[in-house]
């Protein structure tokens, strides 16, 4: 497991799918700002769901969100889209919805960043997330993230196109301790 201040990092369980679907699939909204595509429903225990791991999949590293504190399931956490050779990836994560405004994403985020650049050996970290999701712009950003750029109208969620806001981190400019 991969420990923040808050919160572990480890493999998803078989016992984790169904809460993570019926909290963050099933919420139709949720799901609809979050995943970038279409919400359908799910036929539970189907191996269609998001949230069943394959582990031969090499570009693709999910995991399953955890208190320190008890092991409580509280979200799930992405590192995804891995570039070995351009040494990139993308980060993401979905608390549940008791979990949020604790200051959990933050340490996700953290956590994630520690993975990408020490373990994975990464060069960069990149966030999209929509430029209303306050929450993850002020995770990404304590931990050192920077805004590069909005993409305009490119997400279409729940009838409408949002912007999105592009941010990244490079392992020279990322600071451990640098969350607040």
């Amino acid at each position: 497991m991969l420990k923040g201040s808050k919160v572990g990092l480890r493999a998803r369980h078989e016992d984790d799918i169904p809460i993570l679907q019926a909290e963050l699939h099933d919420d139709v909204v949720t799901h609809s700002r979050s995943y970038g595509q279409p919400w359908r429903p799910i036929t539970p225990g189907s191996k269609d769901s998001q949230f069943v791991v394959d582990d031969k999949e090499q570009g693709h590293v999910p995991f399953s969100v955890v208190e320190l504190d008890g092991g409580t399931l509280v979200g799930t956490a992405t590192l995804w889209r891995i570039d070995n050779h351009n040494r990139s990836a993308h980060i993401g994560l979905g608390l549940l919805p008791s979990a949020r405004g604790k200051g959990y994403g933050t340490d996700v985020v953290a956590v994630l960043c520690h993975y990408g650049f020490v373990v994975r050996g990464l060069q960069r970290l990149q966030i999209e997330t929509l430029s209303d999701n306050a929450a993850m712009l002020r995770s990404a950003e304590r931990n050192g993230f920077v805004r590069e750029g909005v993409l305009r109208s490119s997400a279409w969620v729940m009838g409408e196109f949002l912007d999105e806001v592009l941010l990244g981190l490079l392992v020279q400019d990322w600071k451990p301790d640098s969350q607040s």
